[in-house]
């Protein structure tokens, strides 16, 4: 079996991307994250642009890494300048690594105009840094920067800089994209007769501007490539780095070429999610392979088929990944949606039972008045145990009124008042909040805690409105998603109303019954 090294840039390349911003904490979180997913090089960072990436590559010596090389990232050496001199080349070097990362010129273009020097100077350059650093006892990866853009407009230099870095000693030398531009048969083909001239293994490094980042990176592979730059998730300047997300499981599972481990591939998700975690980025929700969307099923059509045979609508098992199969509820469900989501439950539904009848008739209904079940599985839990008769109410309410005021420094002030009976006990309390949402929460918790003391496991994670029919003005409904969790599970819940605040509280009193309903089941 072919194998290929896979080399993760998300710490330097990914951190570029606009909005992300890691903290030192941060890239070593994520290191030991990739470690254990079984990647092979993790490029740390820049040390001779920055001491926060010096500071990195200190702490990251005491993480005990069982697969991964740390790598640092720099430049060839300045132009009229020795490299043994370099400001950025000794900045590596006094770092002590296995491997070492540096980038240089391919196109005539970038030496003319961004370094201003020739290009014989730029040949030297590549040369004498990568000659400086094998010196030093390192492993040189050379990122041969726009090659593919240098190669179209002059192979015969293109081709010279690798020779330069080859002659050099470099351990592997990186075919570079950085404008993203490249079409899949460009990459092939130039990658196919950059392997005829040079014997050092070559890598690919691409970015995601024309969307086919994914693609050049496994055509390049099947060219010849033995290593592959990317990021988790795509992170990185412009539109992103190529996809480890989505390379990774691509080479292993579609082409069977050895790069991780099965077991270390169903790490994949809970990495992807972890490293969006930590950088503040919200997950691609139809991500391939790792998103929440990317094996859920909402036409009935497809349900039926995959409930018959996964293999109809999954081009791969969902666990091998790392994720799992979701059955969506909507108003293009079928009965098989219905009694796939009740097996999921664990609710005995038959087939042509009435009640499957039923609670279609009423899915179809609630959703044609701006209800969508999709996100919130806790509240159809619920609707479908009302419909077979099997859900129980835990409290009535008698009323509540919300309050907010600003007072004379601007300062807002939210307070909800509520009162509930519990099998026949009155129960009424105040409770004030960040808004009058929180606040509505936190009365309400307060008044049934007492009664029922597991609710203080749970807290709600995520609250989104949803404006429907827009065109109706202040008579529009709006749709509000409530996200709750415990130590346990996770689970959504919605409400639809014409009043923001009597959506909100469907949406919470649903959380809640599904709670109290789960602890009993």
């Amino acid at each position: 079996m072919k194998k290929v090294l896979i080399y993760d840039t998300t710490l330097r390349d990914g951190a570029q991307g606009e909005g992300i911003s890691f903290s030192v904490e941060d890239k070593l979180k994520i290191a030991k994250r990739l470690d254990d997913l079984g990647i092979h090089y993790i490029e740390g960072g820049w040390p001779g642009s920055n001491p926060k990436d010096i500071l990195f590559f200190k702490r990251a010596k005491n993480l005990r890494l069982r697969n991964a090389k740390i790598v640092p990232f720099g430049s060839t050496r300045y132009k009229g300048k020795g490299a043994s001199s370099d400001p950025n080349l000794n900045a590596i070097v006094k770092l002590g690594p296995e491997a070492s990362c540096i980038f240089g010129k391919s196109w005539g273009l970038h030496v003319k105009y961004a370094l201003r020097t020739t290009l014989a100077e730029n040949l030297k350059m590549i040369f004498d840094s990568v000659k400086y650093l094998k010196a030093k006892g390192l492993e040189v990866i050379y990122d041969a920067e726009h090659f593919f853009d240098g190669y179209i407009e002059d192979r015969f230099y293109a081709m010279e800089t690798l020779r330069q870095a080859a002659n050099a000693g470099a351990n592997n030398i990186t075919l570079c994209d950085t404008n993203g531009g490249m079409m899949p048969h460009q990459v092939e083909t130039i990658v196919k007769e950059v392997k005829k001239e040079i014997r050092i293994p070559l890598g690919i490094h691409t970015h995601n501007d024309s969307e086919m980042a994914v693609a050049n990176s496994v055509i390049a592979v099947k060219a010849g490539c033995v290593l592959v730059q990317g990021t988790i998730n795509g992170y990185g300047e412009r539109c992103g780095n190529a996809n480890l997300c989505s390379i990774i499981p691509n080479l292993k599972l579609k082409l069977g070429i050895n790069c991780v481990s099965d077991k270390r591939l169903e790490s994949l998700t809970e990495v992807s999610r972890y490293v969006s975690e930590i950088a503040n980025m919200i997950p691609q929700e139809n991500q391939p392979y790792v998103g929440n969307s990317a094996f859920a099923h909402k036409g009935g059509v497809h349900v039926s088929a995959v409930a018959k045979r996964t293999k109809t609508y999954e081009h791969v098992a969902p666990e091998s990944v790392g994720n799992r199969r979701r059955i969506l509820v909507s108003e293009l469900s079928g009965r098989s949606s219905m009694l796939s989501k009740a097996k999921e439950f664990k609710i005995d539904f038959r087939e042509k039972s009435e009640e499957v009848k039923e609670l279609l008739q009423k899915v179809k209904q609630m959703e044609s008045r701006g209800y969508q079940f999709e996100g919130a599985d806790g509240s159809f839990e619920l609707l479908m145990k009302k419909t077979i008769g099997k859900h129980k109410t835990f409290f009535d309410l008698e009323g509540f009124r919300v309050i907010v005021e600003k007072d004379e420094k601007g300062r807002l002030r939210s307070e909800a008042t509520i009162k509930v009976m519990v099998g026949g006990k009155e129960e009424h309390t105040a409770s004030e909040g960040d808004g009058p949402v929180n606040a509505l929460d936190n009365a309400l918790r307060k008044a049934l805690e007492r009664f029922y003391p597991e609710l203080k496991s749970m807290s709600l994670t995520d609250f989104k409105v949803r404006v429907i029919d827009a065109a109706q003005g202040t008579a529009a409904k709006v749709r509000v998603l409530i996200e709750s969790r415990d130590e346990k599970d996770e689970w959504g819940t919605v409400g639809v109303s014409e009043n923001i605040i009597e959506a909100s509280w469907q949406a919470l009193v649903d959380s809640i019954e599904y709670k109290l309903l789960k602890q009993k089941r």
